[in-house]
Protein backbone atom coordinates (compact mmCIF):
# COMPACT_ATOMS: atom_id res chain seq x y z
CA UNK A 1 0.00 0.00 0.00
CA UNK A 2 1.37 3.41 -0.95
CA UNK A 3 2.36 5.84 1.79
CA UNK A 4 -0.53 7.93 2.96
CA UNK A 5 -3.13 5.38 1.76
CA UNK A 6 -4.67 4.89 5.25
CA UNK A 7 -5.15 8.63 5.52
CA UNK A 8 -6.87 8.80 2.14
CA UNK A 9 -9.11 5.86 3.05
CA UNK A 10 -10.10 7.55 6.32
CA UNK A 11 -10.96 10.77 4.52
CA UNK A 12 -13.04 8.84 1.98
CA UNK A 13 -15.06 7.12 4.72
CA UNK A 14 -15.62 10.47 6.46
CA UNK A 15 -16.96 12.02 3.26
CA UNK A 16 -19.29 9.09 2.71
CA UNK A 17 -20.69 9.42 6.23
CA UNK A 18 -21.22 13.15 5.83
CA UNK A 19 -22.96 12.70 2.49
CA UNK A 20 -25.92 11.10 4.27
CA UNK A 21 -26.26 14.12 6.56
CA UNK A 22 -25.58 17.04 4.24
CA UNK A 23 -28.72 16.82 2.03
CA UNK A 24 -31.07 17.77 4.87
CA UNK A 25 -28.71 19.48 7.30
CA UNK A 26 -29.65 22.88 6.02
CA UNK A 27 -33.33 22.49 6.99
CA UNK A 28 -33.00 20.20 10.01
CA UNK A 29 -34.79 21.48 13.16
CA UNK A 30 -32.61 22.64 16.00
CA UNK A 31 -31.45 19.89 18.39
CA UNK A 32 -32.74 17.18 15.99
CA UNK A 33 -30.50 14.85 14.06
CA UNK A 34 -31.22 14.48 10.37
CA UNK A 35 -30.03 11.80 8.01
CA UNK A 36 -30.86 11.09 4.38
CA UNK A 37 -34.44 9.87 5.13
CA UNK A 38 -34.54 9.76 8.93
CA UNK A 39 -35.05 12.50 11.51
CA UNK A 40 -34.47 11.87 15.23
CA UNK A 41 -36.12 14.32 17.68
CA UNK A 42 -36.55 12.09 20.71
CA UNK A 43 -36.27 13.13 24.38
CA UNK A 44 -36.08 16.87 23.66
CA UNK A 45 -39.04 17.98 25.83
CA UNK A 46 -40.87 19.08 22.69
CA UNK A 47 -44.50 20.20 23.06
CA UNK A 48 -45.23 20.38 19.34
CA UNK A 49 -43.82 18.77 16.25
CA UNK A 50 -40.92 21.03 15.30
CA UNK A 51 -41.11 22.89 11.99
CA UNK A 52 -38.50 22.47 9.32
CA UNK A 53 -38.58 18.67 9.04
CA UNK A 54 -37.54 17.85 5.45
CA UNK A 55 -40.54 16.84 3.30
CA UNK A 56 -38.78 13.71 2.05
CA UNK A 57 -38.42 12.22 5.55
CA UNK A 58 -39.50 8.58 5.70
CA UNK A 59 -38.77 7.77 9.36
CA UNK A 60 -39.51 10.26 12.16
CA UNK A 61 -38.64 9.63 15.81
CA UNK A 62 -40.57 11.85 18.26
CA UNK A 63 -40.66 9.54 21.26
CA UNK A 64 -40.19 10.62 24.91
CA UNK A 65 -41.41 14.19 24.43
CA UNK A 66 -44.35 16.21 25.81
CA UNK A 67 -46.48 16.46 22.67
CA UNK A 68 -50.11 16.72 23.83
CA UNK A 69 -51.91 17.59 20.62
CA UNK A 70 -51.47 17.01 16.90
CA UNK A 71 -52.46 20.28 15.28
CA UNK A 72 -54.61 19.84 12.15
CA UNK A 73 -52.40 19.77 9.09
CA UNK A 74 -49.10 19.67 10.98
CA UNK A 75 -48.19 16.37 9.30
CA UNK A 76 -49.46 17.35 5.86
CA UNK A 77 -45.99 18.27 4.47
CA UNK A 78 -44.66 14.85 5.53
CA UNK A 79 -46.48 12.82 2.91
CA UNK A 80 -43.50 10.49 2.41
CA UNK A 81 -43.49 9.13 5.96
CA UNK A 82 -43.24 5.36 6.29
CA UNK A 83 -42.53 5.07 10.03
CA UNK A 84 -43.75 7.47 12.76
CA UNK A 85 -42.87 6.92 16.42
CA UNK A 86 -44.82 9.02 18.93
CA UNK A 87 -44.68 6.72 21.96
CA UNK A 88 -44.24 8.10 25.49
CA UNK A 89 -45.82 11.48 24.83
CA UNK A 90 -48.92 13.19 26.30
CA UNK A 91 -51.55 12.64 23.62
CA UNK A 92 -55.00 12.18 25.21
CA UNK A 93 -57.05 12.25 22.00
CA UNK A 94 -56.63 11.96 18.25
CA UNK A 95 -58.51 14.38 16.05
CA UNK A 96 -60.27 12.80 13.04
CA UNK A 97 -58.09 13.22 9.96
CA UNK A 98 -54.86 13.89 11.88
CA UNK A 99 -53.07 11.39 9.61
CA UNK A 100 -55.03 12.07 6.43
CA UNK A 101 -51.89 12.95 4.43
CA UNK A 102 -49.93 9.85 5.51
CA UNK A 103 -51.20 7.44 2.89
CA UNK A 104 -47.79 5.73 2.67
CA UNK A 105 -47.31 5.20 6.42
CA UNK A 106 -46.56 1.57 7.32
CA UNK A 107 -45.93 1.73 11.08
CA UNK A 108 -47.43 4.03 13.74
CA UNK A 109 -46.43 3.86 17.40
CA UNK A 110 -48.71 5.59 19.94
CA UNK A 111 -47.79 3.49 22.96
CA UNK A 112 -48.05 5.05 26.47
CA UNK A 113 -49.75 8.31 25.57
CA UNK A 114 -52.75 8.35 27.91
CA UNK A 115 -55.29 8.02 25.09
CA UNK A 116 -58.77 7.79 26.67
CA UNK A 117 -60.82 7.12 23.55
CA UNK A 118 -60.62 6.64 19.81
CA UNK A 119 -63.03 8.54 17.59
CA UNK A 120 -64.33 7.14 14.36
CA UNK A 121 -62.11 8.58 11.64
CA UNK A 122 -59.03 9.01 13.86
CA UNK A 123 -57.05 6.81 11.45
CA UNK A 124 -58.55 8.09 8.21
CA UNK A 125 -56.00 8.14 5.41
CA UNK A 126 -53.79 5.31 6.72
CA UNK A 127 -54.75 2.92 3.94
CA UNK A 128 -51.34 1.16 3.85
CA UNK A 129 -50.72 0.93 7.61
CA UNK A 130 -49.43 -2.49 8.63
CA UNK A 131 -48.58 -2.13 12.35
CA UNK A 132 -50.43 -0.02 14.92
CA UNK A 133 -49.20 0.23 18.51
CA UNK A 134 -51.82 1.46 21.03
CA UNK A 135 -50.60 -0.39 24.11
CA UNK A 136 -50.21 1.23 27.51
CA UNK A 137 -52.94 3.86 27.12
CA UNK A 138 -56.21 4.47 29.02
CA UNK A 139 -58.71 3.12 26.52
CA UNK A 140 -61.91 1.92 28.19
CA UNK A 141 -64.02 0.86 25.22
CA UNK A 142 -63.71 0.26 21.49
CA UNK A 143 -66.77 1.47 19.61
CA UNK A 144 -68.16 0.12 16.36
CA UNK A 145 -66.14 0.88 13.20
CA UNK A 146 -63.22 2.44 15.07
CA UNK A 147 -60.68 1.00 12.61
CA UNK A 148 -62.82 1.01 9.50
CA UNK A 149 -60.65 3.65 7.77
CA UNK A 150 -57.61 1.39 7.96
CA UNK A 151 -58.86 -0.72 5.08
CA UNK A 152 -57.38 -0.07 1.66
CA UNK A 153 -59.38 2.04 -0.80
CA UNK A 154 -59.20 -0.68 -3.49
CA UNK A 155 -59.99 -4.00 -1.77
CA UNK A 156 -60.00 -5.89 -5.06
CA UNK A 157 -56.35 -5.02 -5.68
CA UNK A 158 -54.02 -7.83 -4.54
CA UNK A 159 -51.27 -5.40 -3.52
CA UNK A 160 -53.62 -3.44 -1.33
CA UNK A 161 -54.74 -6.62 0.43
CA UNK A 162 -51.13 -7.35 1.34
CA UNK A 163 -50.54 -3.82 2.66
CA UNK A 164 -53.54 -3.62 4.97
CA UNK A 165 -53.22 -3.66 8.77
CA UNK A 166 -51.56 -6.84 10.01
CA UNK A 167 -50.78 -6.13 13.68
CA UNK A 168 -52.92 -4.36 16.28
CA UNK A 169 -51.45 -4.01 19.77
CA UNK A 170 -54.03 -3.04 22.43
CA UNK A 171 -52.52 -4.64 25.53
CA UNK A 172 -52.17 -2.87 28.89
CA UNK A 173 -55.24 -0.65 28.55
CA UNK A 174 -58.47 -0.61 30.57
CA UNK A 175 -60.78 -1.92 27.86
CA UNK A 176 -64.05 -3.18 29.38
CA UNK A 177 -66.22 -3.18 26.27
CA UNK A 178 -65.45 -4.38 22.77
CA UNK A 179 -68.50 -3.68 20.60
CA UNK A 180 -69.52 -6.22 17.99
CA UNK A 181 -68.33 -4.11 15.02
CA UNK A 182 -65.28 -2.51 16.65
CA UNK A 183 -62.89 -4.56 14.48
CA UNK A 184 -64.89 -4.31 11.28
CA UNK A 185 -62.73 -3.97 8.16
CA UNK A 186 -59.66 -5.73 9.59
CA UNK A 187 -59.89 -8.85 7.44
CA UNK A 188 -56.08 -8.89 6.90
CA UNK A 189 -55.23 -8.66 10.62
CA UNK A 190 -52.80 -11.41 11.63
CA UNK A 191 -52.06 -10.43 15.26
CA UNK A 192 -54.46 -9.06 17.86
CA UNK A 193 -53.23 -8.45 21.39
CA UNK A 194 -55.98 -7.74 23.98
CA UNK A 195 -54.10 -9.01 27.01
CA UNK A 196 -53.95 -7.15 30.34
CA UNK A 197 -57.21 -5.26 29.96
CA UNK A 198 -60.51 -5.32 31.87
CA UNK A 199 -62.52 -7.50 29.50
CA UNK A 200 -65.17 -9.62 31.21
CA UNK A 201 -66.65 -11.03 28.03
CA UNK A 202 -66.26 -10.93 24.27
CA UNK A 203 -68.74 -11.84 21.57
CA UNK A 204 -68.28 -14.14 18.62
CA UNK A 205 -69.36 -11.29 16.32
CA UNK A 206 -66.46 -9.12 17.51
CA UNK A 207 -63.87 -11.58 16.20
CA UNK A 208 -65.80 -12.67 13.13
CA UNK A 209 -64.27 -10.05 10.73
CA UNK A 210 -60.73 -11.32 11.49
CA UNK A 211 -60.51 -13.86 8.66
CA UNK A 212 -56.67 -13.86 8.54
CA UNK A 213 -56.00 -13.99 12.29
CA UNK A 214 -52.98 -16.07 13.30
CA UNK A 215 -52.15 -14.85 16.83
CA UNK A 216 -54.72 -13.95 19.51
CA UNK A 217 -53.77 -12.88 23.03
CA UNK A 218 -56.51 -12.70 25.68
CA UNK A 219 -54.71 -13.44 28.93
CA UNK A 220 -54.84 -11.40 32.16
CA UNK A 221 -58.41 -10.19 31.82
CA UNK A 222 -61.11 -10.60 34.52
CA UNK A 223 -63.19 -13.02 32.47
CA UNK A 224 -66.76 -13.64 33.60
CA UNK A 225 -67.38 -17.31 32.91
CA UNK A 226 -71.11 -17.45 32.14
CA UNK A 227 -73.30 -18.52 29.26
CA UNK A 228 -72.12 -15.56 27.12
CA UNK A 229 -68.58 -16.95 27.12
CA UNK A 230 -69.57 -20.53 26.36
CA UNK A 231 -68.79 -20.05 22.65
CA UNK A 232 -65.17 -19.00 23.34
CA UNK A 233 -64.33 -22.18 25.22
CA UNK A 234 -65.96 -24.33 22.56
CA UNK A 235 -64.23 -22.37 19.76
CA UNK A 236 -60.79 -22.77 21.33
CA UNK A 237 -61.31 -26.51 21.80
CA UNK A 238 -62.56 -26.98 18.24
CA UNK A 239 -59.72 -25.20 16.44
CA UNK A 240 -58.90 -21.90 18.01
CA UNK A 241 -55.94 -23.37 19.87
CA UNK A 242 -53.80 -22.77 16.80
CA UNK A 243 -54.13 -19.02 17.50
CA UNK A 244 -53.07 -19.29 21.14
CA UNK A 245 -49.68 -20.06 22.56
CA UNK A 246 -49.42 -22.33 25.57
CA UNK A 247 -49.37 -19.22 27.76
CA UNK A 248 -52.31 -17.57 26.00
CA UNK A 249 -54.51 -20.62 26.53
CA UNK A 250 -54.68 -19.86 30.24
CA UNK A 251 -57.86 -17.82 30.11
CA UNK A 252 -58.66 -17.68 33.81
CA UNK A 253 -62.15 -17.03 35.24
CA UNK A 254 -62.52 -14.15 37.69
CA UNK A 255 -66.23 -14.74 38.39
CA UNK A 256 -68.58 -16.20 39.48
CA UNK A 257 -66.85 -16.98 42.77
CA UNK A 258 -67.39 -20.74 42.41
CA UNK A 259 -65.35 -20.71 39.18
CA UNK A 260 -62.72 -18.14 40.17
CA UNK A 261 -59.12 -19.00 39.27
CA UNK A 262 -60.21 -21.86 37.03
CA UNK A 263 -59.24 -22.03 33.38
CA UNK A 264 -62.06 -21.53 30.91
CA UNK A 265 -60.92 -24.64 29.05
CA UNK A 266 -61.29 -26.72 32.20
CA UNK A 267 -64.85 -25.60 32.97
CA UNK A 268 -67.68 -27.72 31.59
CA UNK A 269 -70.27 -26.09 29.40
CA UNK A 270 -73.05 -26.93 31.86
CA UNK A 271 -71.34 -24.75 34.48
CA UNK A 272 -71.43 -21.66 32.28
CA UNK A 273 -74.91 -20.45 33.19
CA UNK A 274 -76.82 -17.17 33.23
CA UNK A 275 -79.74 -16.05 35.41
CA UNK A 276 -82.42 -14.15 33.43
CA UNK A 277 -83.14 -10.68 34.80
CA UNK A 278 -86.08 -9.62 36.93
CA UNK A 279 -87.27 -6.00 37.13
CA UNK A 280 -89.06 -4.07 39.87
CA UNK A 281 -90.45 -0.52 39.69
CA UNK A 282 -92.35 0.99 42.62
CA UNK A 283 -94.82 2.64 42.24
CA UNK A 284 -96.09 1.72 38.78
CA UNK A 285 -98.02 4.99 38.40
CA UNK A 286 -97.13 8.52 39.53
CA UNK A 287 -99.02 11.82 39.25
CA UNK A 288 -96.73 14.85 39.11
CA UNK A 289 -97.44 18.58 38.97
CA UNK A 290 -96.17 20.93 36.31
CA UNK A 291 -92.64 22.15 36.92
CA UNK A 292 -91.73 19.42 39.41
CA UNK A 293 -88.76 17.06 39.22
CA UNK A 294 -89.20 13.29 39.26
CA UNK A 295 -86.95 10.31 39.92
CA UNK A 296 -88.06 6.75 39.39
CA UNK A 297 -85.77 3.82 40.20
CA UNK A 298 -85.80 0.57 38.26
CA UNK A 299 -84.28 -2.24 40.28
CA UNK A 300 -82.95 -5.16 38.24
CA UNK A 301 -81.31 -8.40 39.32
CA UNK A 302 -79.82 -11.33 37.45
CA UNK A 303 -76.49 -12.80 36.37
CA UNK A 304 -74.58 -11.33 34.72
CA UNK A 305 -75.67 -7.92 36.05
CA UNK A 306 -78.40 -6.73 33.67
CA UNK A 307 -78.17 -3.67 31.47
CA UNK A 308 -81.09 -1.36 32.38
CA UNK A 309 -82.77 0.84 29.76
CA UNK A 310 -85.60 3.37 30.14
CA UNK A 311 -87.70 4.30 27.10
CA UNK A 312 -90.93 6.16 26.47
CA UNK A 313 -93.57 4.10 24.70
CA UNK A 314 -95.12 5.82 21.68
CA UNK A 315 -98.91 6.04 21.88
CA UNK A 316 -100.70 4.35 18.94
CA UNK A 317 -102.56 6.72 16.65
CA UNK A 318 -103.62 7.04 13.05
CA UNK A 319 -101.18 8.28 10.47
CA UNK A 320 -97.40 7.87 10.29
CA UNK A 321 -95.60 6.67 13.41
CA UNK A 322 -94.47 9.52 15.67
CA UNK A 323 -90.84 10.43 16.14
CA UNK A 324 -89.11 8.98 19.22
CA UNK A 325 -90.04 10.98 22.31
CA UNK A 326 -87.35 12.62 24.38
CA UNK A 327 -88.56 14.37 27.53
CA UNK A 328 -86.92 17.61 28.56
CA UNK A 329 -84.44 17.26 31.36
CA UNK A 330 -83.08 14.13 32.97
CA UNK A 331 -81.88 11.16 30.98
CA UNK A 332 -83.05 10.81 27.40
CA UNK A 333 -85.57 8.04 26.86
CA UNK A 334 -86.03 7.71 23.09
CA UNK A 335 -88.18 4.87 21.93
CA UNK A 336 -85.86 2.05 21.15
CA UNK A 337 -82.56 3.00 22.79
CA UNK A 338 -82.75 5.01 25.99
CA UNK A 339 -80.36 5.71 28.80
CA UNK A 340 -78.75 2.64 30.28
CA UNK A 341 -77.18 1.68 33.57
CA UNK A 342 -76.24 -1.56 35.25
CA UNK A 343 -78.17 -2.91 38.20
CA UNK A 344 -80.33 0.11 39.06
CA UNK A 345 -81.49 2.46 36.31
CA UNK A 346 -82.79 5.87 37.36
CA UNK A 347 -85.31 7.81 35.29
CA UNK A 348 -84.74 11.48 36.09
CA UNK A 349 -87.06 14.16 34.67
CA UNK A 350 -86.69 17.85 35.48
CA UNK A 351 -89.21 20.68 35.03
CA UNK A 352 -92.05 18.37 34.08
CA UNK A 353 -94.38 19.53 31.29
CA UNK A 354 -97.41 17.95 29.64
CA UNK A 355 -95.08 16.43 27.05
CA UNK A 356 -93.64 14.12 29.73
CA UNK A 357 -97.00 12.46 30.42
CA UNK A 358 -97.44 8.98 29.05
CA UNK A 359 -96.33 5.39 29.35
CA UNK A 360 -92.71 4.45 30.00
CA UNK A 361 -90.95 1.11 30.05
CA UNK A 362 -87.97 -0.14 32.00
CA UNK A 363 -86.10 -3.02 30.35
CA UNK A 364 -83.33 -5.12 31.86
CA UNK A 365 -81.33 -7.48 29.65
CA UNK A 366 -78.35 -9.79 29.93
CA UNK A 367 -77.07 -12.86 28.14
CA UNK A 368 -79.86 -14.90 29.76
CA UNK A 369 -82.78 -12.86 28.40
CA UNK A 370 -84.75 -9.67 28.96
CA UNK A 371 -87.57 -8.43 31.21
CA UNK A 372 -89.74 -5.30 31.02
CA UNK A 373 -91.99 -3.37 33.42
CA UNK A 374 -94.39 -0.56 32.38
CA UNK A 375 -94.62 2.74 34.23
CA UNK A 376 -97.33 5.42 33.85
CA UNK A 377 -96.70 9.14 34.39
CA UNK A 378 -99.67 11.52 34.80
CA UNK A 379 -99.26 15.31 34.85
CA UNK A 380 -101.59 17.62 36.78
CA UNK A 381 -102.39 21.19 35.78
CA UNK A 382 -101.99 23.73 38.58
CA UNK A 383 -105.14 25.25 40.16
CA UNK A 384 -104.47 28.66 38.61
CA UNK A 385 -104.24 27.20 35.12
CA UNK A 386 -107.35 25.09 35.56
CA UNK A 387 -109.45 28.21 36.46
CA UNK A 388 -107.98 30.48 33.77
CA UNK A 389 -110.81 32.15 31.73
CA UNK A 390 -111.15 31.41 28.06
CA UNK A 391 -109.86 34.04 25.58
CA UNK A 392 -112.47 36.38 23.99
CA UNK A 393 -113.75 35.44 20.52
CA UNK A 394 -112.02 37.19 17.63
CA UNK A 395 -113.99 39.58 15.42
CA UNK A 396 -115.49 37.92 12.38
CA UNK A 397 -117.83 35.02 11.68
CA UNK A 398 -118.88 33.17 14.78
CA UNK A 399 -117.93 29.51 14.83
CA UNK A 400 -120.54 27.13 16.16
CA UNK A 401 -118.01 24.45 17.02
CA UNK A 402 -117.76 23.70 20.75
CA UNK A 403 -114.85 25.47 22.40
CA UNK A 404 -112.35 23.28 24.29
CA UNK A 405 -112.55 23.46 28.04
CA UNK A 406 -109.57 24.48 30.10
CA UNK A 407 -108.96 20.88 31.07
CA UNK A 408 -109.48 19.47 27.59
CA UNK A 409 -106.71 17.94 25.50
CA UNK A 410 -106.59 20.96 23.14
CA UNK A 411 -105.96 23.40 26.00
CA UNK A 412 -103.63 21.07 27.87
CA UNK A 413 -101.57 20.58 24.72
CA UNK A 414 -100.48 24.21 25.02
CA UNK A 415 -97.23 24.78 26.81
CA UNK A 416 -97.05 26.33 30.26
CA UNK A 417 -95.75 29.64 28.86
CA UNK A 418 -98.56 29.89 26.27
CA UNK A 419 -101.26 29.19 28.86
CA UNK A 420 -99.84 31.92 31.10
CA UNK A 421 -99.82 34.42 28.22
CA UNK A 422 -103.48 33.69 27.39
CA UNK A 423 -104.55 34.14 31.01
CA UNK A 424 -102.63 37.43 31.27
CA UNK A 425 -104.18 38.76 28.04
CA UNK A 426 -107.71 37.99 29.26
CA UNK A 427 -107.06 39.71 32.59
CA UNK A 428 -105.64 42.76 30.78
CA UNK A 429 -108.74 43.08 28.58
CA UNK A 430 -111.05 42.94 31.60
CA UNK A 431 -108.98 45.54 33.46
CA UNK A 432 -109.03 47.88 30.43
CA UNK A 433 -112.84 47.73 30.20
CA UNK A 434 -113.20 48.41 33.92
CA UNK A 435 -110.85 51.39 33.80
CA UNK A 436 -112.69 52.90 30.82
CA UNK A 437 -116.08 52.66 32.55
CA UNK A 438 -114.63 54.12 35.75
CA UNK A 439 -113.09 57.04 33.84
CA UNK A 440 -116.40 57.90 32.17
CA UNK A 441 -118.27 57.80 35.49
CA UNK A 442 -115.72 60.01 37.22
CA UNK A 443 -115.83 62.62 34.48
CA UNK A 444 -119.62 62.73 34.69
CA UNK A 445 -119.63 63.11 38.46
CA UNK A 446 -117.19 66.02 38.38
CA UNK A 447 -119.64 68.20 36.45
CA UNK A 448 -122.68 69.69 38.05
CA UNK A 449 -125.85 68.71 36.40
CA UNK A 450 -127.61 71.79 34.85
CA UNK A 451 -131.33 71.61 34.12
CA UNK A 452 -131.95 71.26 30.45
CA UNK A 453 -134.00 69.41 27.99
CA UNK A 454 -135.05 65.93 29.04
CA UNK A 455 -132.34 63.40 28.40
CA UNK A 456 -129.53 65.98 28.34
CA UNK A 457 -126.39 64.90 30.10
CA UNK A 458 -127.33 61.22 29.89
CA UNK A 459 -125.60 58.44 28.00
CA UNK A 460 -127.87 56.99 25.36
CA UNK A 461 -127.07 53.66 23.79
CA UNK A 462 -129.27 52.39 21.00
CA UNK A 463 -130.21 48.74 20.83
CA UNK A 464 -128.25 47.40 17.86
CA UNK A 465 -129.55 43.85 17.72
CA UNK A 466 -128.32 43.37 14.17
CA UNK A 467 -124.66 43.18 15.15
CA UNK A 468 -122.06 43.70 17.87
CA UNK A 469 -120.83 47.14 18.88
CA UNK A 470 -117.65 48.32 20.53
CA UNK A 471 -116.39 51.34 22.42
CA UNK A 472 -115.00 52.67 19.13
CA UNK A 473 -118.59 53.43 18.03
CA UNK A 474 -119.11 55.94 20.86
CA UNK A 475 -119.21 59.54 19.60
CA UNK A 476 -118.45 62.29 22.09
CA UNK A 477 -120.50 65.50 21.49
CA UNK A 478 -121.27 68.67 23.39
CA UNK A 479 -124.63 70.39 23.42
CA UNK A 480 -125.29 74.16 23.39
CA UNK A 481 -124.53 74.47 27.10
CA UNK A 482 -121.24 72.53 26.86
CA UNK A 483 -122.52 69.32 28.41
CA UNK A 484 -120.88 66.13 27.11
CA UNK A 485 -122.97 63.47 25.44
CA UNK A 486 -121.83 60.03 24.40
CA UNK A 487 -124.11 58.69 21.68
CA UNK A 488 -123.81 55.73 19.37
CA UNK A 489 -124.62 56.59 15.73
CA UNK A 490 -126.41 59.94 16.09
CA UNK A 491 -127.75 59.60 12.53
CA UNK A 492 -130.50 57.41 13.92
CA UNK A 493 -133.13 59.11 16.09
CA UNK A 494 -133.21 58.05 19.69
CA UNK A 495 -137.03 57.85 19.70
CA UNK A 496 -138.77 57.32 16.35
CA UNK A 497 -142.18 58.80 15.85
CA UNK A 498 -145.05 56.39 16.15
CA UNK A 499 -146.48 55.31 12.81
CA UNK A 500 -149.93 56.29 14.08
CA UNK A 501 -148.77 59.92 14.46
CA UNK A 502 -147.36 60.08 10.96
CA UNK A 503 -150.60 58.81 9.42
CA UNK A 504 -153.13 60.92 11.33
CA UNK A 505 -154.42 62.54 8.11
CA UNK A 506 -154.85 59.18 6.39
CA UNK A 507 -157.96 57.18 6.72
CA UNK A 508 -157.67 53.74 8.19
CA UNK A 509 -158.28 50.94 5.76
CA UNK A 510 -158.22 47.23 5.72
CA UNK A 511 -154.77 47.24 4.15
CA UNK A 512 -153.22 49.35 6.89
CA UNK A 513 -150.60 47.40 8.82
CA UNK A 514 -149.98 47.21 12.50
CA UNK A 515 -148.21 50.19 14.07
CA UNK A 516 -144.42 49.63 14.43
CA UNK A 517 -142.89 49.63 17.89
CA UNK A 518 -140.33 52.41 18.47
CA UNK A 519 -136.75 51.20 18.75
CA UNK A 520 -135.70 50.75 22.34
CA UNK A 521 -133.24 53.16 23.94
CA UNK A 522 -131.27 52.73 27.13
CA UNK A 523 -130.24 55.52 29.45
CA UNK A 524 -127.14 54.87 31.48
CA UNK A 525 -126.46 57.17 34.44
CA UNK A 526 -123.00 57.10 35.99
Amino acid sequence: MAPGAPTLLLLLLLLLSLSSVLPCAASCPAACRCYSATVECGALQLHVIPPGIPPGTQTLFLQDNCIAHLEPGVLTPLASLRHLYLHNNSLHALEPGAFRAQSRLLELALTSNGLRGLRVGAFAGLAQLRVLYLAGNQLVQLLDFTFLHLQAPFPDDLLSLIQRLQELHLQENSIELLEDQALAGLSSLALLDLSRNQLGTISREALQPLASLQVLRLTENPWRCDCALHWLGAWIKEGGQRLLSSRDRKIMCAEPPRLALQSLLDVSGSSLICIPPSVHVEPLEVTANLGEDLRVACQASGYPQPLVTWRKVAQPREGPPPAPAQPEGGVPVPGGSGASDTGSGMLFLTNITLAHAGKYECEASNAGGAARVPFQLLVNLSRQQQLAPAPPPAAGPISHEPLPEAGSMAFRALGLAMQTVIAAAIALLALTALLLATMICRRRRRRKKVPGPPGEGALFVNDYSEGPYTFAQLEELRDERGHEMFVIDRSKPLFAESPAETTESTEPGPAQGLPLQPPAAYEIHC
